[in-house]
């Protein structure tokens, strides 16, 4: 089994991360009389990293045997990445960069990621806000081998009260996440989302307020790579007990990240 160091950077064949610091990531290593190995959140800056990350596994694709354009293939906790790495994309996918940031109790972080994104999701833009914190998240693509995409545009941030209130809550060590706290929502977030991110069964969390519908189209997915899963579930209501779910295909980015903790 991998076992995490959180003081070294596993190098990856698929991605460069110039400005990758681990100690952000911050998780804490605990090995059972079994031999068995868990990791546990010491900081609830880690729910927010665990958040974006599963944002970013949705909108970036995996690649397959069916190859098309080549694409630049990075990621970093600033405002952009570039590396020499290239993968192949899938049919159907075009070069994309994808933007989120955050802010959750007071700890401000981001991810800034490039790779293949199939061309219908290229449009993605959308934001959750909850009383803790708020998700912001644009993707942008281009078309051509090697090509550079726009910097993402986030979305703005509106005043305007829609009329929805979702209930909102935030947890950095479990998948469950409910309170009696209540959101009121505004501009285009008029759906409640619960969003869930789970690394390995032992490193999980949650976060629950008021979402745009991109978000909750993001739906739910899982990727696996040396030992270790990560599985993100967005999950929306619109004022009935009816789930709104999808599933994306296999991300590329998913694998790159788990590379980085095995």
């Amino acid at each position: 089994m991998s076992s995490y160091d959180p003081r070294t950077l596993p190098t990856s064949s698929h991605l460069t991360l110039d400005t990758f610091q681990c100690s952000e990531m911050n998780f804490l290593e605990r090995k059972a009389p079994d031999g068995r190995i868990t990791y546990t959140s010491k900081s609830r800056q880690n729910l927010t990293m665990n958040s974006q990350l599963g944002i970013a596994c949705v909108l970036l694709a995996a690649v397959t045997t069916v190859r098309s354009l080549s694409c630049v293939i990075c990621s970093s906790f600033s405002l952009t990445c570039d590396s020499i790495s290239r993968v192949d994309c899938p049919s159907g996918n075009l070069c994309g960069s994808q933007y989120t940031r955050g802010r959750l109790f007071e700890v401000n972080t981001q991810v800034f990621a490039r790779g293949c994104v199939p061309a219908d999701k290229c449009s993605i833009n959308g934001s959750l806000t909850y009383k803790e914190g708020f998700t912001k998240t644009a993707t942008t693509c281009c078309n051509a081998s090697g090509c550079t995409p726009d910097n993402p545009t986030l979305p703005e941030n509106s005043t305007v009260l829609n009329g929805v209130v979702c209930r909102s809550c935030a947890s950095p060590s479990s998948t469950s996440c409910y309170t009696s706290d209540t959101i009121k929502c505004t501009g285009n977030e008029n759906m409640c989302l619960l969003q869930t991110t789970e690394l390995k069964a032992n490193v999980a969390s949650s976060v629950r307020g008021c979402a745009t519908k991109t978000m909750c189209d993001l739906g739910t997915q899982s990727s696996t790579d040396s030992g270790l899963t990560l599985t993100s579930k967005f999950i929306c209501t619109n004022g009935s007990v009816d789930l709104r779910s999808s599933l994306f295909l296999p991300l590329i980015l998913c694998s790159a990240l788990l590379k980085l903790l095995s």
